[in-house]
């Protein structure tokens, strides 16, 4: 059977599934889903795995040997780039690979997930703030778990403080994105009650290449990007450097945020430059050693708050290592060691003036947070029918926060702060394959928590085959996202938000249910209910951080692929959110910032390096919650809007070529969310080359 009818292409992202295995079934000429570790993803293009001839051990092993693997279609070419790791089996992982990315051309980790089935991002593109908001089937970033290359990068800060912000994570050292839910959750982290995502980062491999792109756009856009890497027998490396920089001036209308007197948006310009490297070598046949350094520096203004005029500044600077070393206990891949070590330290620094009785004073506000991390992983596979992953995670976190005001209704409230916790957890996921079609996940996660105390948070998977093209699942997982310690112990001057040292920890659960249809070679889809209770919700009430109540969300996310041709392509996205508040003042609204639909599609063609895209987004609106502008009502919506953009790639010669974006299409200066307007119509030109 040819490759070809089992691969369709997504023009947005690709999703890999995995079902049960059986020896014998291995000779069979049917389809089955292959597990994660087994896939080899095209270098080409992003693709849609759903459905895969199994190999039996022997094939599974000479593959494993090499860097490469032929299919019995001659002109069908596959390069393993890194391994996958193995992950639980009863919900798909998706996956954005690097070729999709400059595709779409993404120019930050949130550009990539705005994209995908679930998302909702309103701090993303064109005169995006980072307070407005990235939400994975209604759940917060805070309530997600995100990683690097396995490590986590988000330090549990308040979202008002700065957090994880995904647009200043640029992608030129990215290789891949994934993103998992259900029972992985008991691997990375009990706080994901929304997903987790994995940035996985490029490694060298083949002859020394250079990459460089050089980019312009509205509003000063200008963006640089270069990358050398190759490989020798041993080594593989991996260097590069981004700079990016918009002023994000343009004009909008009467009552949006952060509007001057000359009708201009004011104060967002963002700037930031990244360094990444890494290095991996390979011991000997069986262990491996690979380090990856990125450091970040991002300066930008605030727009948010804009009811008066907002000026605040905020510079974050950012650090993240990580050593892996990774070992083959056996002679067939069946006990597979992996021990990590990780630095990530978050400086955030926010500052500017404020007005007390007619009178401007300054403030300031400092978060250094530095987190050292730890995990012994161990990939054990008893036998065809049974998986264990198990391990230990052991997390330090320091926060210093140092915050200042001159003004008079403040300056009582400066202090510094000194606070650290130890977070220790043990984790085990079991793959148990009952027969060659029902497989369950079962997952747990112990933790001690040096502020908390011990918790235990178990999960379980699903999976069945009804026939080799349809296959239902489900999963359950219980979480528990403890405070940050900036939201129990550092006053916010800026915001004049209290700490609270007596607040609970956000408890809960979150379950899907779903299907999965190979409708033909050429077209597939997948359909899943998803929903979350989340008690304990953590928000402010009379300037002071408190446990506000429950939150219940339902929601459905609809995904259909289908490849016309060989070179046309499109797909289908949408998502529905329900996130009903049950308690407090609010009871009965939907979660602020959290459109009710988000609907996307597009078609793609790519032929001899000639790319085109065009993508639609459909946007229902959300419930203006926060910091309305005077008279307006937190029950009032912001208007549905419709955007489309287009992307596109032209040939210069064999190893250059001219990008072409065009976002906005319409033109139309829609509400983003929250009296935060995009600037219309936009473009961005570059080249790229490869030497």
């Amino acid at each position: 059977m040819s490759l070809l009818n089992l691969l369709a292409f997504s023009p947005v992202f690709a999703v890999e599934e995995n079902s049960p295995k059986n020896s014998n079934q291995s000779q069979k000429n049917t389809l089955d889903i292959p597990n994660l570790s087994e896939n080899f993803i095209p270098v080409t293009r992003a693709e849609l795995l759903t459905q895969q001839p199994k190999t039996n051990d022997n094939e599974k092993e000479t593959e494993a040997e090499g860097n490469t693997t032929i299919t019995d279609d001659a002109d069908i070419f596959l390069e393993a780039i890194g391994e996958k790791d193995s992950l639980p089996e009863s919900t798909p992982t998706y996956v954005i690979e690097k070729e999709e990315i400059q595709k779409q051309g993404a120019s930050s980790v949130a550009e990539i997930l705005k994209r995908l089935p679930g998302f909702a991002i309103n701090d993303v593109g064109y005169g995006a703030d980072i307070h407005t908001g990235t939400y994975y089937r209604g759940a917060s970033i805070n309530q997600s778990v995100f990683l690097i290359n396995g490590r986590p990068i988000n330090n549990n800060i308040s979202t008002y403080h700065g957090n994880t912000d995904l647009n200043s994570i640029p992608v030129e050292s990215i290789e891949r994105v994934e993103l998992y839910s259900g029972a992985a959750s008991s691997l990375y982290g009990s706080s994901a009650f929304g997903g987790i995502v994995n940035i996985i980062t490029k490694q060298g491999d083949g002859k020394p290449r250079f990459t460089g792109t050089v980019e312009f756009g509205s509003l000063s856009l200008n963006n640089q990007q270069v990358s050398y890497g190759g490989s020798t027998d041993a080594v593989k490396y991996n260097f590069s450097f981004e700079r990016y920089f918009v002023d994000n001036r343009y004009p909008v209308p009467v009552g949006a945020a952060n509007r001057d007197s000359q009708g201009f948006l004011f104060n967002a310009d963002t700037a930031t430059s990244t360094y990444f490297g890494s290095i991996a070598v390979d011991i000997n046949p069986k262990n491996s050693l690979n380090l990856d350094i990125k450091t970040l520096s991002s300066r930008r203004g605030l727009i948010y708050f804009g009811f008066p005029l907002q000026k605040d500044r905020l510079d974050h600077d950012g650090l993240n290592i990580g050593l892996a070393w990774k070992t083959q206990l056996d002679d067939k891949r069946n006990s597979i060691l992996t021990t990590t070590i990780g630095y990530n330290q978050d400086y955030f620094s926010t500052y500017g003036p404020t007005v007390f009785q007619g009178t401007e004073y300054y403030r300031t506000a400092i978060l250094d947070t530095k987190q050292f991390s730890a995990r012994v992983d161990h990939e054990w596979k008893f036998n065809q029918d049974n998986r264990l992953r198990w391990g230990i995670d052991l997390k330090n976190t320091d926060l210093n926060g140092d915050v200042f005001s001159t003004s008079p209704n403040r300056a009582n409230n400066n202090e510094r702060e000194d606070r650290s916790v130890v977070n220790t957890a043990l984790f085990a996921v079991n793959t148990w394959n009952i027969s060659d079609k029902f497989l369950v996940d079962l997952g747990v996660r112990q933790t001690f928590d040096g502020q908390f105390g011990n918790y235990l948070n178990p999960s379980v998977g699903i999976r069945y085959e009804i026939s080799p093209t349809i296959a239902i699942r489900g999963s359950w997982i219980g979480a528990q996202r403890n405070p940050g310690l900036d939201q129990l112990y550092v006053y916010d001057t800026v915001h004049g938000w209290e700490p609270n040292p007596d607040l609970k920890p956000e408890t809960g659960s979150a379950w899907t249910a779903g299907v999965d249809i190979n409708l033909s070679s050429n077209l597939q889809g997948q359909f899943t209910y998803f929903g979350s209770s989340l008690d304990n919700r953590l928000g402010i009430i009379n300037g002071r951080w408190e446990n506000i109540g429950l939150v219940d969300t339902n929601g459905l996310e609809a995904a259909l692929q289908l490849e016309i041709n060989r070179t046309w392509s499109t797909f289908v996205n949408y998502t529905y959110t329900d996130a009903e508040i049950k308690t407090g003042t609010e009871t009965g609204l939907q979660l602020g910032l959290i459109p009710y639909s988000l609907l996307q599609t597009g078609i793609a063609y790519e032929n001899a390096g000639w790319q085109a895209n065009l993508y639609l987004t459909y946007n229902s609106g959300s419930r203006r919650s926060l910091y309305n502008k005077p008279g307006d009502k937190n029950t009032d919506f912001s208007p549905s809007f419709v955007n489309l953009d287009f992307s596109g790639r032209i040939p210069v010669s064999k190893n250059v070529g001219l990008m072409l974006h065009l976002e906005n299409l319409l033109g139309e200066q829609y509400e983003r969310v929250n009296r935060i307007y995009s600037p219309g119509f936009t473009f961005r030109l570059g080249l790229t080359a490869n030497i």
